[in-house]
């Protein structure tokens, strides 16, 4: 698919666009009257459902080009038309990092300076908004942790309270770290040195309708799919580890309130979380996943994973007053939404009670 009459109005352009926030974001720019190109290699499996979801609620603004963000001349034709750019194509997996470090060294970094560099040449005005992690703060080992009502829960009262702020120093750890964390500092570093209007989200863990979960990323998700299926669950670590998890849509909106203030937040990085209010540990999570499908979830326990945080929860205190952003929806009511998401595109049956709490 290609979108030649919308690239003449200077669509928006998503990277990424059919993976799980990305289409989410696509979704919301063209009910807003926005056209939308989705540049994606599908190269993840399920994604193509999103994208003909999108197309076919959107067939005057969605177009679609089917390309590798590695295509230099491919994401070069794009962007030098775009009004924005929403940079979320990434290679994903810290553990896909570790057996193909230079794969995703080109995904993650060379590939966003390829698109930094057509937006400079173009003539330095597109907006990027660029999706980071967590991750760049490492595995905050050094935090002294104590065990609270079955969770990790940080000894110091400041980081207990908000969270981990943006001015915790930068401390990559898996080749997944390093390469979201430089593409992070390229992002940032091309509005301080060349004046383009860019801005980072440091995400924490998304959730909602349309996430197709693994292991390795969108793991709220993939907890939910396991346990409609009556599948065992791995779990990496104690299940102890606590985070922050934020619903799609708070973090669309998010992504929208930097693109409308970029003037004023350029060349700045925001944490991107659910906050203390949505910190929740992967054991309580799993007790309420139990409650949403009626039935106990089998686990499998391994050892931790290289680089796994044993609590993260952002200090999101910056985002909220500075991008003017609501409080985010409470994680129960968010997770069963997604369950009876997951269970109405398999044809399974959840109770009424949770059909009624995801209304």
């Amino acid at each position: 698919m290609s979108a030649p009459a919308i690239r003449s109005v200077r669509p928006v352009l998503v990277t990424g666009g059919a993976g799980f926030i990305g289409c989410n974001l696509a979704d919301r720019l063209a009910r807003e009257g926005h056209d939308v190109v989705v540049y994606d290699a599908l190269a993840r499996a399920g994604v193509e459902q999103n994208l003909d979801w999108l197309t076919r609620r959107h067939p005057q603004r969605i177009s679609a080009v089917i390309a590798d963000v590695r295509d230099a001349s491919s994401l070069d034709a794009v962007a030098h038309d775009a009004s924005a750019v929403f940079h979320l194509a990434a290679q994903v997996a810290v553990t896909t990092s570790l057996t193909a470090p230079v794969e995703d060294f080109d995904v993650n970094v060379r590939a966003t300076l390829s698109l930094l560099e057509s937006l400079r040449a173009a003539g330095g005005t597109t907006p990027v908004v660029f999706a980071s992690t967590n991750k760049v703060y490492g595995d905050l080992d050094d935090l002294e942790m104590r065990l609270e009502d079955g969770a990790y829960a940080p000894a110091d009262p400041g980081v207990r309270r908000y969270g981990v702020s943006e001015a915790r120093p930068l401390d990559f750890h898996t080749p997944y770290g390093c390469s979201k964390g430089a593409a992070d500092q390229y992002v940032l570093d091309y509005a301080r040195s060349f004046g383009l209007p860019t801005a980072v989200l440091r995400m924490s863990c998304i959730y909602g309708p349309r996430q197709m979960g693994t292991e390795d990323q969108g793991w709220v998700a993939h907890f939910l799919i396991r346990a409609l299926a009556g599948e065992p669950i791995s779990i990496y670590g104690d299940g102890r580890q606590v985070r922050d998890i934020l619903h799609v849509e708070d973090a669309v909106e998010a992504y929208m309130a930097v693109w409308r203030d970029i003037g004023r937040v350029g060349g700045r990085a925001f944490n991107l979380g659910g906050g203390p209010a949505n910190a929740v540990s992967l054991r309580r999570l799993l007790a309420h996943i139990e409650t949403l499908v009626g039935r106990p979830v089998l686990l499998d326990f391994s050892d931790w994973r290289a680089g796994d945080q044993r609590y993260f929860v952002a200090d999101n205190r910056r985002a909220m007053a500075e991008l003017g952003l609501k409080p985010a929806r409470g994680w129960r009511e968010g997770v069963a939404e997604l369950a009876a998401w997951l269970a109405g595109a398999r044809g399974v049956k959840l109770a009424d009670r949770v059909a009624e709490t995801a209304q």
